[in-house]
């Protein structure tokens, strides 16, 4: 069966399709090892030309001198373009990424869209006018006195170069492109190597809304290209969703130029379960987290604080509701976690695990492979109990599905747990007393806080780390802040 978007073998550059060169990357699925489709793999040279149509695009195309309505009524096209294709859009994650359709049709395909969707509803151009002033003439301090007026105007950055990882692609390069383009930037995006066909799609959407050429560049490559994206004066804004060591090399290539950096990090969030919590459902809803795109989500709960007149029941739980979790290929509809991106990365997982064992913690489910899946990068739900939180599994981003069961015996201590780490990203809270868990929501340092399960659905709000899990924030009301600049303009009124 051909995979959708999987043909798509050039660049998107300056409004056309350009040839990247002879270089292309198999491009497998991860579930089965095949090879669903041959990318084209971007070169420095190939960077370069993105950027500069980029920058022309922005110097002296039509798109920043638009208005917010103009804007936002040409990507309402793109938004319906992509919703028209939302099946086709699912198929390619599932085959490109390897996620559950669940989750693939929520989190990765419908969650973006309706995000996409909230963002167009936020827009709106913003300019603050300040109250007059009346001041002395300093030129003439004995003459009439003068009234002057400010104007505060949120004009674009400029050229944005966004980068993107391999877990969460759809979503993801939304994220960079959404707000860029609203705001009124030009953007090259990068995709990971792992899923550049959910990137490359937004070539085929852009010609067909009509987009003007440059505002939208699509350029796929390796850690060359990143670097020139992220070394390159004419880029003015790099924002990244990664890794927490990217990010710091990605601040470091940036400072030489002084363009500002919006980085979404890494996790390793803490959830608390109190002694008066719904321990079955906050324990199957932990399992259920900890297997959401087999673990391979920043903001994840994979620290599992739990009371400890209450732990032996949550780990029970637990443990009895991952072994009812199907895993497996998620081309099957009933298949609840799928596998790892690479075998690199399940190396890692792995390694973990068998850390974990040697530092002391206690394997209650998982630490191997399923058994029956002798293709694709498989791993089993693991949980450790009895688990100190200055354990490396309780102190590394995994991004498996992995969880340390951790116990505590008073809310004082559970907040001094949650807040030992060097991330600061999401935390969750279960207790029958919402009081209470709202009063500890706000100790957390954390830059979201779900309160029994919170709303059920990813609701449009800042989303964004403390500590080393990033600088700014998606998502929300504000969202297009960080793609703008602010300036003042003083003016008398008068004459």
């Amino acid at each position: 069966m051909t995979i959708p978007f999987t043909m798509l073998d050039k660049l998107y550059i300056d409004g056309s399709w350009a040839d990247a060169g002879p270089d292309r990357d198999d491009v497998l699925n991860p579930a089965t090892e095949e090879i669903i489709g041959r990318a084209p793999v971007g070169t420095v040279q190939a960077a370069g030309d993105a950027i500069a149509a980029a920058r022309q695009a922005f110097d002296h195309g039509p798109w920043p001198p638009m208005s917010m309505a103009e804007r936002v009524t040409l990507l309402r096209r793109m938004h319906s373009a992509l919703h028209a294709r939302r099946a086709d859009i699912a198929a390619l994650i599932v085959a490109e990424v390897g996620c559950a359709q669940g989750v693939t049709h929520g989190m990765q395909v419908g969650a973006p869209l309706d995000h996409f969707a909230s963002a167009l509803d936020h827009a709106r151009d913003e300019t603050v006018r300040l109250p007059l002033d009346v001041t002395p003439d300093f030129m003439n301090p004995d003459g009439p006195r003068k009234i002057g007026g400010t104007t505060v105007v949120r004009e674009p950055v400029g050229v944005v170069a966004g980068i993107t990882g391999y877990n969460f692609p759809f979503l993801l390069n939304l994220a960079k492109i959404v707000p860029a383009l609203l705001a009124g930037n030009t953007l090259v995006l990068k995709p990971s190597p792992f899923t550049p066909f959910s990137a490359l799609l937004f070539g085929e959407i852009s010609d067909e809304i009509g987009l003007p050429k440059g505002v939208l560049n699509v350029v796929t490559g390796g850690p060359d290209v990143g670097s020139l994206l992220t070394t390159d004066p004419r880029v003015d804004l790099v924002s990244f969703t990664g890794s927490e060591g990217v990010g710091a090399q990605i601040m470091a290539q940036a400072a030489p130029t002084l363009k500002r950096v919006h980085l979404e990090l890494g996790g390793k969030s803490a959830l608390i379960v109190r002694h008066d919590a719904d321990i079955v459902r906050a324990a199957q809803m932990a399992v259920g987290i900890l297997a959401v795109n087999a673990g391979q989500g920043c903001a994840l709960l994979t620290r599992l604080l739990v009371h400890n007149s209450v732990r032996q029941q949550f780990v029970e739980v637990a443990v009895a509701t991952a072994r009812h979790f199907k895993i497996g290929n998620a081309a099957d509809p009933s298949v609840m976690m799928g596998p790892l991106i690479r075998e690199a990365q399940r190396a890692k997982v792995e390694h973990f695990i068998a850390v974990g064992r040697d530092e002391g913690a206690m394997l209650v489910h998982g630490g191997g492979r399923p058994e029956g899946l002798s293709r694709g990068y498989f791993t089993d739900i693991t949980l450790f109990d009895d688990v100190a939180n200055s354990m490396t599994i309780a102190q590394e981003e995994i991004f498996g599905p992995v969880g340390a069961v951790i116990g505590f015996d008073s809310d004082e201590e559970a907040i001094a747990i949650a807040n030992d780490s060097r991330f600061g990203l999401n935390g969750g809270i279960e207790t029958a007393d919402a009081a209470t868990g709202y009063e500890m929501a706000l100790r957390l340092r954390t830059g979201s806080v779900a309160l029994n399960g919170g709303t059920g659905r990813m609701s449009y709000a800042p989303i964004g780390g403390y500590k080393r899990s990033g600088i700014g924030r998606e998502y929300g009301p504000d969202w297009l802040r960080e793609y703008q600049q602010e300036k003042s303009v003083f003016y008398p009124v008068g004459r």
